[in-house]
């Protein structure tokens, strides 16, 4: 097994370098159609990020054993060679989408991923505002651990694909050339992702390519402005509130549960999942608002008529 990088270790320089040439963009030629930067909520999204680097080292223990487990139980070994590397940037690019689809629709996940949707600007420091509970994210990466990729081998393809998506966490680029765009994630696509629009809402979901939201049916181009953040956002520059605010909702919301099923579906289902009997109730909110794929700002588009959530997630 050759010896690969940490791409994210790596690049950190350039992270900094860029995000401070965009904070000066912003301060010679500002753009009142951009959000621009807020030294709190940068600071915030820098605090978020140096923190998921310690807590995934944590992390790293007990997903090493189970990948390590996976890979000497399989027969099937795959090579670390110049022409099998981009087909394993592929594959975890793949899995990749399905990784981030689900930590949109299943609440239990999305209490991770909020995490890097709970900022209302969009810049590269946004890109840095990183979960500190990612042990939800390993289980997708299995199957290619399982046909013999190794698991240093997945590490190096993840740590890619993070890297990339730091530059499309900007307003500074428009559109590219048609052939990147029909390819490629790129900003356009990312600020769709990052909106809170109903119609925009779980939208663009891939990582380096964009193709596999045109094959999924999860698509959508950008031709509003977005806003950025959560349906009903959580006001809150604390990193300990943004880091953990959904799984203390979930806690409000299985203790209030009515019974086992509702329970389940509290943790299990989507972000604004209610239970029948609530909605034909028509019952008022009864907690902290609401940030999950089914929340609750006026909805346009494909979201329109989708009922109003009255539980505690917030999108």
């Amino acid at each position: 097994m050759p010896h690969l990088p940490n791409a994210v270790m790596w690049s950190i320089p350039a992270f900094v370098l860029l995000a401070v040439v965009e904070m000066v963009s912003y301060r010679f030629h500002p753009d009142d159609d951009a959000e621009g930067y807020a030294a709190k909520d940068a600071a915030t999204s820098v605090t978020m990020g140096l923190g998921s680097l310690v807590f995934d080292l944590l992390w790293k223990i007990p997903i090493v054993a189970i990948y390590a487990a996976i890979y000497e139980l399989t027969p099937l070994r795959v090579p670390v060679v110049w022409w099998t590397l981009p087909l394993m940037l592929l594959a975890q690019d793949f899995f990749y989408y399905w990784s981030h689809r689900g930590h949109h629709v299943i609440r239990i996940l999305w209490a991770c991923h909020v995490v890097h949707h709970s900022s209302r600007k969009f810049n590269f420091t946004t890109a840095l505002r990183q979960p500190w509970t990612t042990w939800t994210v390993w289980p997708f990466y299995v199957p290619m651990i399982a046909l013999g990729v190794h698991p240093a081998a997945v590490a190096f393809c993840s740590s890619v694909n993070l890297v990339y998506q730091f530059w499309i966490h900007t307003e500074r680029i428009g559109t590219l050339p048609r052939p990147i765009e029909f390819l490629f994630n790129t900003p356009s696509h990312h600020r769709v992702h990052h909106a809170s629009q109903g119609g925009y809402l779980d939208r663009n979901f891939g990582g380096i390519l964009i193709v596999w939201d045109r094959l999924f049916g999860s698509f959508v181009p950008e031709t509003e402005r977005p806003v950025y953040g959560l349906t009903k956002n959580i006001d809150t520059y604390n990193p300990l509130r943004v880091a953990t605010h959904e799984y203390a909702a979930i806690a409000r919301d299985i203790a209030a549960a009515r019974d086992w099923r509702e329970r389940a579906g509290r943790v299990f289902r989507g972000p604004g999942w209610q239970p029948a009997t609530v909605l034909e109730a028509g019952l008022p909110e009864a907690g902290s608002p609401k940030t999950g794929p089914d929340a609750g700002s006026p909805k346009t588009g494909p979201e329109a008529g989708r009922p109003e959530p009255v539980g505690e997630s917030v999108r």
